[in-house]
């Protein structure tokens, strides 16, 4: 689990996803994976960090701007036609019946499937 950013395994109506981002490598040096910054009094990882960090170079990039550059695989079996596949697709959330979700198209029936955020309805206010 070090290696990625986001990880969720879901059940979406009669179908299930799981969906992963793996950490990128620093735009800088190009050394090693970008993470979030660690404290340096208690030696752990801020998890509520704005921004990543590259542990071999110091270059810093705001958590939004380098989230936008990542891509997301999907393992899914889709609820409308109950086919298994997999996608990639850019790790950026967008507007899906009011909520903020990861979409992608099921590579058979072209169904949106959406990621919600864990905890969220339909028509539930978004929070910042």
């Amino acid at each position: 689990m070090g290696e990625v950013v986001y990880f969720t395994q879901r059940a979406i109506g009669k179908g299930n996803v799981k969906a992963w981002v793996y950490k990128g490598d620093c735009p800088k040096c190009g050394k090693s994976k970008m993470g979030k910054p660690v404290d340096e009094k208690t030696g752990k990882v801020k998890v509520r960090a704005k921004e990543y960090v590259c542990p071999r170079c110091g270059y810093t990039v705001e958590k939004k701007a380098y989230e936008e550059t990542l891509k997301c695989d999907v393992k899914y079996t889709c609820p409308s036609c109950g086919s298994t596949d997999e996608a990639s697709v850019p790790f950026k959330r967008k507007k899906f019946e009011g909520m903020d979700a990861i979409v992608f198209l099921c590579s058979r029936c072209k169904t949106k499937i959406p990621i919600t955020k864990k905890m969220k309805e339909k028509g539930e206010p978004e929070d910042e």
